[in-house]
């Protein structure tokens, strides 16, 4: 997720490498920095911060040259700061790297490389690609990354320049994006098109597996057993506003698109050999052997996350949990205890309440888990453990893909303690963690439903009433979805449980009101399913969202939305994808600006 450039020709390198980095700021980032070929040996410039601190230091030390890479950073291995900036170098500072992604097995690499003598110089997985792909070199960049990557388990894209061969640059991708451009005797590298537009409309995009050779003259694709591979080049007509976007109209909907891809990030490296977790740093037998009882606190969508992890944590650890709004349980005098585990949900780790009632938490003594996408946050400092979902920036306010990323980060959870509190036995533990890696590929198979939703969206769009029903874990859903819609499309929305329905609110369905039901726990069907015929018999319309190979949904419901068959307990994964789609349509049909919905605001730093 974080933002790569890199270019070689006759130009100076720092600026067009600066500007490339700037037309990527709308990633979100916390350092940035640059490492530039001039007069024999690199010039590396880093800082933590803004942009405009790398400006102010170049403009006081330029860096000439006409080679370099450039990296904005999103942490995800060591905290924002200088020190972990990229670019990275090895000891001798002839190799630098700049990496976006994640490096599985890092910590075996660095204590591997650690026993041969080396020394780093930071906390960053990245920097263990510099040491690797120098311990490969005997006189080629290129064979020495080749050896290097395949040496690193991971999703990731990686840059790199050397010193003792000027002139050159090799790239590789492994999962995250990365694109060539093609100049007039001058080549460009980003990771992604609006970096590199305004220089270049012929664009190459790299896929997954492949390595690039790159001089100011040409450009050599092989894939890393060193295959050759020829591609066409791609002209781009994209505006630069529409290419930030990926092509999409709204960043909203491309970050729902990139789902399948944070998924797997969320997963990688986390899930072991059989059902065996690794949840980071966190001491899973401290925590796991202990609890009493597990309080989750949050607010919005993070709220939402934490009512799926009530439902998980019970089934998994039989363990009672207690979900609370975090601006109410901050004020409230909780029988939190210190064999409790107060699990904070917070996307930027930002939230006011959310913090105050982390606090609150441990004044009782309870130990604090963070589960949250921003590395270095106050409620990653804070906390006594910390999960970092890896959703990467999300510039939608409305929140979709740091949404499903806490949903898995807390199925992680369960089955890690549920394994160490011996609730969940091996045969188990292997078929859940089968399922978990099964979700990336699930995901892209519900976005299909885009086409169906949008057909849909116009109905919906006539009204000022929907509401979502749903039992059990499909309730939690219900209100995610609930959310969404309200959030961009301004369209008074509730959700509740199916059963609540004929205790008030059935008196305000009426002829055409829409009704979402979602319809995919098996115990909990006969009875969802009468609710959606109390709908149907005050002629509301009803929209359902079932499994796919679902016979008697479409008997009932008016349309069905259809997603992939899993296991029910990892059903909310897959069901709130056609409702953040049906928002997201809604919306567009009502003309609203989605990405930036009137009165709300990112991320909540006050009460």
């Amino acid at each position: 997720m974080c933002g790569i450039v890199g270019y070689v020709g006759p130009r100076s390198a720092a600026p067009i490498l600066i500007d490339g980095l700037r037309r990527l700021e709308y990633r979100g980032y916390d350092s940035a920095g640059i490492a530039v070929y001039h007069d024999g040996g690199l010039i590396v410039r880093k800082v933590e911060g803004k942009l405009a601190r790398l400006d102010e230091l170049l403009a006081g030390d330029p860096v000439p040259g006409n080679v370099g890479i450039g990296h904005t950073r999103w942490a995800t291995h060591g905290e924002p700061s200088d020190r972990n900036a990229h670019p990275h170098t090895d000891p001798s500072g002839e190799i630098a790297v700049v990496h976006n992604g994640i490096i599985e097995n890092f910590l075996d690499l660095r204590a591997e490389l650690a026993k041969g003598g080396a020394v780093f110089a930071s906390d960053t997985d990245t920097e263990v690609l510099a040491h690797l792909i120098a311990e490969e070199y005997d006189g080629d960049l290129l064979e020495a990354s080749r050896r290097a990557v395949k040496r690193a388990k991971g999703a990731y894209a990686l840059v790199v320049t050397s010193s003792r061969e000027p002139g050159r640059i090799v790239a590789v991708r492994m999962i995250s994006p990365l694109v060539i451009g093609y100049g007039d005797g001058e080549m460009f590298l980003a990771s992604d098109i609006p970096a590199i537009l305004h220089h270049t409309r012929d664009i190459v995009i790299i896929d997954n597996g492949e390595i690039v050779d790159v001089t100011s003259a040409e450009v050599k694709i092989t894939t890393l057993d060193g295959e050759p591979i020829e591609r066409d080049l791609l002209e781009i007509t994209w505006d630069a506003e529409q290419a930030e976007r990926g092509g999409f109209p709204h960043f909203m909907i491309k970050e729902i698109f990139e789902q399948p891809q944070v998924i797997a990030e969320t997963l990688s490296g986390r899930l072991l050999d059989g059902g065996s977790v690794s949840l980071d740093s966190v001491d899973v037998p401290r925590l796991a052997g202990s609890l009493e009882k597990i309080w989750i606190t949050a607010c919005g969508t993070a709220f939402h996350a934490g009512l799926v992890g009530k439902e998980v944590f019970e089934r998994l650890l039989r363990v009672p949990v207690e979900v609370a709004y975090a601006h109410e349980l901050r004020y409230r005098d909780p029988l939190i205890t210190p064999r409790s585990l107060t699990v904070a949900i917070s996307q930027s780790g930002e939230t006011a309440d959310t913090l105050a009632a982390a606090q609150l938490a441990a004044e009782h003594g309870s130990r604090v888990f963070a589960l949250t996408n921003a590395v270095g946050s106050t409620l990653s400092r804070e906390a006594d453990d910390v999960l970092y979902v890896r959703a990467g920036p999300e510039i939608a306010v409305a929140s979709t893909k740091a949404y499903l990323a806490m949903l898995v980060g807390e199925y992680l959870m369960a089955l890690a303690f549920g394994v160490e509190r011996e609730n969940i036995d091996e045969e188990h533990a292997d078929r859940l963690a089968f399922q978990l890696r099964l979700l990336p590929g699930k995901v892209a198979e519900a976005l299909e439903t885009d086409e169906a939703v949008r057909a849909v969206a116009d109905r919906f769009a006539e009204h000022e009433d929907v509401y979502f029903i749903g039992r059990g874990l499909d309730y939690a859903v219900a209100m995610e979805g609930s959310l969404k819609m309200k959030e961009i499309s301004y369209v008074h929305s509730e959700a509740m449980p199916a059963g609540e329905l004929k205790h008030g609110t059935l008196a305000l369905v009426t002829d055409g009101t829409p009704v979402v039901i979602v319809l995919t726990q098996g115990d909990l069907y006969d009875k969802t399913v009468s609710a959606l015929q109390e709908v149907k018999a005050r002629h509301a319309f009803t929209l359902a969202v079932a499994y796919e190979d679902d016979e008697e949904a479409a008997k009932h419901a008016d349309q069905v939305l259809r997603v992939p068959r899993v296991p029910d307990l990892l059903s909310p994964v897959l069901s709130i994808v056609p409702l953040q789609l049906l928002a997201y349509h809604v919306a567009a049909a009502r003309g609203h600006d989605i990405d930036q919905p009137r009165n709300l605001a990112k991320s909540v730093t006050v009460e």
